[in-house]
């Protein structure tokens, strides 16, 4: 950590039963020393009877706390999943601060991302067009300007940080859906047409049935709906370690280019941008890079369709056979 530097935002560790990956990120928060530690846990699932085991060695590693900080717990004794836990710690945290900067139990920060995150949280504290800060960049060393970051209509959640003004909009049920839905206002915000078609099939799927382990595409929505901006370090703070069998979201890391992806260090004092408008090449690279449909998934959608229109011809062709 920066000599000059003394971290006052509380920082929020999300953990869950991998203490490898949470060691290597206590690391990094025991070196910027914050003075405030709220600890979210959750507990082990029924059925892997090995996973309580790893609860308690994952929650054993916040005992080494050795410097002077507050650490305040949200440990559950049930496994709520992924989704619920956090956006249930979440809640708790708000309920206490104004502002926060958090991180997962895989996500391994720069040392200059706490500072990042501070001066920002700061300087758009009672703007409201700004919904999150983000570490985290999938720009693979594309950079489109001199400034410090970009600000872009994704709010990327490996390493950030927001406020209670932006999280108290949060929905884990997205009841404005059907609404956004029919009356088709994501092509107003998104524009193109492949992108609408990738984040209508999701938000539909967590409307109808939130799953167990998704949680941001709720924030992501909230923000949207909102007509908010993220802001996106212009170069990558934050690299996930969390990919494999242990993992809860990304089991299959083969080839996964967003894997442990180098970090940078921020140079400081931040070169802000001069106007508030939304990097359209930096957002188009990320939805055509991180949120794209696999190849495998294309090909059963493509495959569906055929089905479905099949279904229909044949459906038609009896009722004409009937009506005769």
């Amino acid at each position: 950590m920066e000599r000059d530097f003394q971290l006052k935002t509380p920082v929020v560790f999300i953990i869950f039963k991998r203490p490898h990956t949470t060691e290597r990120v206590f690391e990094e928060i025991r070196q910027a020393k914050p003075t405030q530690l709220l600890v979210i846990a959750d507990g082990a699932r029924n059925g892997h009877p090995d996973e309580a085991k790893k609860c308690e060695a994952t929650r054993a590693i916040i005992e080494q706390v050795d410097w002077d900080c507050e650490v305040i717990k949200n440990y559950s004794d049930v496994n709520l999943g992924c989704a619920k836990r956090v956006s249930s710690g979440l809640n708790w945290v708000f309920s206490k601060f104004e502002e926060a900067i958090i991180l997962e139990d895989d996500c391994v920060p720069h040392q200059t991302f706490f500072r990042f995150c501070e001066e920002l949280l700061e300087k758009y504290r009672y703007d409201n067009r700004i919904a999150s800060i983000s570490g985290q960049n999938v720009q693979f060393g594309h950079r489109r300007t001199n400034d410090s970051y970009y600000y872009s209509r994704y709010n990327h959640c490996w390493g950030w940080a927001t406020w209670r003004r932006a999280w108290q909009h949060y929905d884990y049920q997205i009841e404005l859906w059907k609404e956004i839905e029919s009356n088709s206002f994501l092509d107003d915000i998104l524009i193109d047409s492949q992108a609408v078609e990738y984040w209508n099939k999701r938000l539909k799927s967590v409307y109808e049935s939130p799953a167990i382990n998704i949680w941001d595409y709720q924030w992501t929505f909230t923000c949207w709906m909102q007509n908010s901006l993220g802001i996106i370090s212009n170069g990558n703070l934050i690299s996930n370690i969390g990919f494999g069998p242990d993992s809860t979201n990304f089991i299959n890391s083969k080839n996964n280019p967003f894997e442990n992806i180098p970090t940078e260090a921020m140079e400081f004092p931040l070169k802000h941008p001069p106007f508030m408008i939304r990097d359209l090449q930096a957002d188009d690279f990320t939805q055509k890079t991180l949120f794209r449909e696999s190849k495998l998934q294309l090909f059963k959608d493509k495959i569906k369709k055929i089905l479905t229109s099949r279904e229909d011809i044949d459906r038609n062709f009896k009722g004409m056979r009937l009506s005769k």
